[in-house]
């Protein structure tokens, strides 16, 4: 019997059970991917077209989250939207605030004292870290592997003892400002204290780093780190299920890549070297030794390898900045009160420092005329800044590059013709956070 007899509507009536069934259709089904499902990472619907498993279409629908970032942004003074940008990727807070801080220090022609840019170098590399812990348990929990969340929050809760140390705030920060950062690092850490959980020996360990300055905690941090990223690897580089879930699935090629508008760990998972750190540097990121990871064949699964070993390079930068900043101290902070407060024991006996202060916080300072677009290489791609200043003392026009935003767009023509359970995976891979994505 040959495959066009088989598909004959004789055939089909012979096959039937019943005259209704003989008279079916086949068709591609729709279905809604989100905004509840779990493994959409935040506010996310995707209408999937299927045939069967496989996906025909997959349509991202964004939006959900949109809070009108930009338009807040030119609405109030420069200094008042530092706390915006933290909300933006929220997984990346110190980056965002770069980049925006680094576009206003443009419009001034303002460059931050040398100890402010080694703090934010450093603060870059534990933001980077911190994203890819995340992204690490989230992804693999996405794809059934409990355990390495658990390990991964782990060691995100040293680091976000570190921003709180710093900020006094655990995720926004709004350390960052024109003309350095808030303040020097303190010269202590917080410690634990006796509880029914922690007493005696169990306590001494768990406060063993935190006897000296935040620079101490820091360089044990980077000491233990590499460890602990073997332990990560342990339970997924080698792992049959986790390579079965990862290798093959997603294949972005480098024209693809390129063509989509593709940064950070996606445009090298598919072997491009490009590294804003490296290609266009900022900060101090021009004096530290580090290397770029790169992937070869454009699959989740080396997307997975490059920002493991990112976070190994991340840990050397750490720990460079931190051997940097031990031997020299000195102020974080530009003097021009114009841009940044004077102290508070200035304000008690000088009464121009406090009109200053209270010009400054009340209403800001006024930017030259002219516009700019400052860039970092955030986490998850080319996170970027564009300000226009037609000399008031707000921008006049903010427009934020959200590396997830160019990713996303890329959804359909990379998932069409993997199965649904695939495209869980490349979307883990995307690592989006809808905070920069709606803006």
């Amino acid at each position: 019997m040959t495959a066009e007899s088989i598909q004959s509507p004789a055939a089909r009536d012979a096959f039937a059970s019943d005259p209704a069934e003989a008279r079916q259709e086949i068709r591609n089904y729709t279905m809604n991917f989100g905004p509840q499902h779990p493994a959409a990472h935040g506010v996310l619907r995707l209408i999937l077209e299927m045939d069967g498993e496989t996906v025909q279409r997959a349509d991202p629908h964004i939006g959900l989250l949109h809070r009108g970032t930009e338009k807040l942004a030119e609405s109030k003074p420069f200094n008042q939207s530092i706390g915006y940008m933290d909300r933006l990727d929220y997984v990346s807070m110190m980056c965002n605030e770069h980049a925006y801080v680094a576009a206003i220090e443009n419009l001034l022609g303002v460059t931050p004292p040398e100890r402010a840019l080694w703090i934010r170098t450093m603060f870059d590399e534990i933001t980077r870290i911190l994203n890819h812990l995340m992204w690490l348990g989230s992804n693999a929990l996405d794809l059934g592997a409990m355990a390495v969340f658990l390990y991964a929050f782990r060691e995100r809760e040293e680091l976000m003892d570190v921003y709180e140390a710093v900020s006094g705030a655990r995720m926004h920060a709004t350390y960052y400002r024109p003309g350095g950062v808030y303040r020097d690092l303190p010269d202590h850490m917080p410690k634990y204290r006796e509880s029914k959980w922690r007493k005696g020996g169990s306590l001494k360990r768990f406060n063993e780093w935190r006897e000296g300055s935040m620079l101490d905690y820091l360089e044990a941090f980077t000491r233990d780190f590499p460890a602990r990223v073997d332990e990560y690897e342990t339970l997924l580089t080698d792992n049959r299920i986790w390579k079965q879930r990862t290798v093959d699935v997603g294949i972005v090629t480098k024209e693809e890549a390129l063509a989509w508008g593709m940064s950070g760990p996606m445009l090298r998972g598919s072997g491009i070297e490009w590294d804003l750190r490296k290609k266009q540097p900022y900060a101090k990121y021009a004096e530290v030794d580090f290397d770029i990871p790169l992937g070869r064949n454009g699959d989740c699964y080396d997307r997975y390898l490059v920002r493991v070993a990112e976070m190994r390079e991340a840990n050397r930068i750490i720990q460079q900045c931190v051997k940097w900043l031990k031997a020299n101290p000195g102020p974080v902070m530009l003097e021009n009160h114009k841009v940044s407060p004077p102290s508070r024991e200035a304000m008690k006996d000088d009464m121009e420092a406090l009109i200053h202060h209270f010009k400054l916080f009340s209403e800001g300072y006024s930017v030259p005329v002219g516009e700019t677009y400052a860039a970092v290489e955030a986490p998850k791609g080319e996170f970027g800044v564009y300000l226009v200043s037609d000399g008031a003392n707000k921008p006049f026009r903010c427009k934020l590059r959200a590396p997830g935003f160019a990713h996303l767009s890329s959804m359909d023509a990379i998932v069409r013709g993997y199965m649904l359970a695939d495209l869980v995976a490349m979307l883990g891979t995307y690592d989006v956070v809808f905070g920069e994505i709606d803006r």
